[in-house]
């Protein structure tokens, strides 16, 4: 295993691969530490999770450094991510035991309720857009509800797996309580079968959520999956336009286009198309693409050249099946991963753009008729991440929010993001489970009705 800078396509450091039997000696040792960290108050454990917030900010920017030689991160983006998961830390220490109080039942009972008891070691399964934050998304709210917490993240951001490691370690969780291991995908599930492990979380592509998920199907444990997305964006004849071209933009280019959440499929009624294309192509066009660590970049090179190949190859296809190049749609010369800001319109059914998830800085305008039309053509997907509505009519927003999208999180003159405070997860190929606020951390426990006659 090994990590790759994607800016200059060079060699960073390799890592050698755990066997099974040093795998098991981590689990053991996790399982001895899960039966302490159980025990604890949740204000002893909130102690503890607040240093990791407090270290997480002491360090941002040597952690916003490593993200962007591993993953091409832009550099200030970086920062951003740090200053979440820390938020997230601070958040589950503050909120857990609220979260997780027993609830008092009425019966013929003199005393019933319902209790939450963690249940063990959780298998993280974690991807590489996002190396600090998707982990710290599943671990903090897992951590404190007595869990414990083994993390496989993806091979091209070993050195971010160790750096997290060690956060949780300084902080003062017990010995191997947080533990990363250094496996090929292939071996993931050798490490689901073991008997120590309880569950199972995954942030990835759908292919792997369904490896997964038979997998821990087979062993009767649980899972929670985060898959991928084709987050449609509908502007409708009364958006504010300028507002919505900000945030389309800046929604599809966050992180390089390389996330599950980012708009996807931008899809505009007749009236306003043709002036939303022309100032949406204009706000492409002024991005600052370059080295990550660069000054004012905000376009790095994408995580892996494997990676730009197969989106430079989804669009190449797009466009022989008729859509239509507006903008980029090519590899610039030089050293690393880097692919320019694309624009595709006259999308429709069939195509590759239409069809699939674009993981990269490439937006799809789709024409429609209205509003109907719209919705259908949002719905008409096997993913069901997110979603956005522009309209100044705020209620209609709400309605269409409500009644008519098909998706885990819908928002409404804003892009989707991800938020301690809201559940988070997707319906359809997109997933099932939720991260976050109050229905992530009840995800890993056990519901135990408790009653006395």
């Amino acid at each position: 295993m090994q990590t790759i800078d994607p800016t200059t396509g060079k060699k960073i450091r390799s890592y050698p691969e755990f066997s099974l039997s040093k795998i098991d000696g981590i689990l053991n040792r996790a399982e001895r530490s899960f039966q302490s960290w159980r025990s604890l108050s949740f204000k002893e454990r909130s102690l503890i999770m607040k240093k990791a917030a407090v270290i997480l900010r002491t360090d941002k920017d040597r952690y916003a450094r490593l993200m962007a030689q591993e993953m091409g991160k832009p550099f200030v983006q970086g920062q951003g991510e740090i200053e979440k998961c820390a938020f997230v830390c601070d958040f589950y220490a503050e909120h857990a035991e609220y979260f997780l109080t027993p609830e008092p039942i009425r019966s013929e009972a003199s005393k019933s309720f319902v209790t939450y008891e963690p249940l063990g070691i959780v298998l993280a399964v974690m991807p590489w857009n996002f190396p600090f934050w998707q982990v710290f998304r599943c671990a903090a709210p897992t951590l404190m509800a007595g869990n414990a917490v083994v993390l496989k993240h993806a091979s091209n951001v070993c050195g971010c797996a160790l750096a997290i490691e060690k956060i949780f370690k300084e902080a003062g969780f017990p010995p191997a309580l947080f533990s990363n291991v250094f496996i090929p995908s292939i071996k993931v599930k050798d490490v689901i079968e073991h008997p120590l492990i309880q569950a199972v979380s995954l942030t990835g592509s759908t292919g792997a959520g369904r490896s997964i998920a038979s997998r821990a199907g087979a062993m009767l444990k649980k899972t929670v999956l985060e898959l991928g997305g084709s987050d449609p964006y509908i502007i409708l004849e009364d958006a504010d336009l300028e507002s919505a071209v900000e945030t389309c933009v800046n929604s599809r280019l966050i992180n390089g286009g390389q996330s599950c959440i980012s708009a996807k499929r931008f899809i505009v009624v007749d009236p306003v198309f043709k002036e939303f294309a022309e100032r949406f192509i204009v706000k492409m066009q002024l991005q600052r693409m370059g080295p990550p660590l660069h000054e004012g970049v905000n376009l790095g090179p994408m995580a892996r050249h494997d990676l730009r190949d197969q989106l430079h190859a989804q669009v190449r296809r797009s466009i022989k099946q008729g859509a239509e190049l507006l903008l980029g749609g090519t590899i610039p010369p030089g050293p690393g991963a880097f692919y320019l800001p694309t624009v595709l319109s006259n999308v429709r059914p069939g195509m590759a753009a239409y069809q699939e998830e674009l993981f990269g800085p490439v937006a799809t305008l789709i024409k429609v008729a209205d509003e109907q039309e719209a919705i259908h053509t949002a719905n008409d997907t096997v993913f069901g991440l997110g979603a956005a509505i522009f309209t100044r009519d705020v209620k209609r927003g709400e309605r269409m929010a409500i009644q008519e999208v098909q998706a885990g999180s819908c928002f409404v003159n804003e892009s989707v993001r991800s938020d301690p405070r809201l559940p988070f997860g997707g319906i359809k190929q997109s997933g099932y489970g939720r991260e976050l606020a109050e229905s992530g951390i009840r995800e890993f426990i056990n519901v135990k009705t408790v009653y006395i006659k």
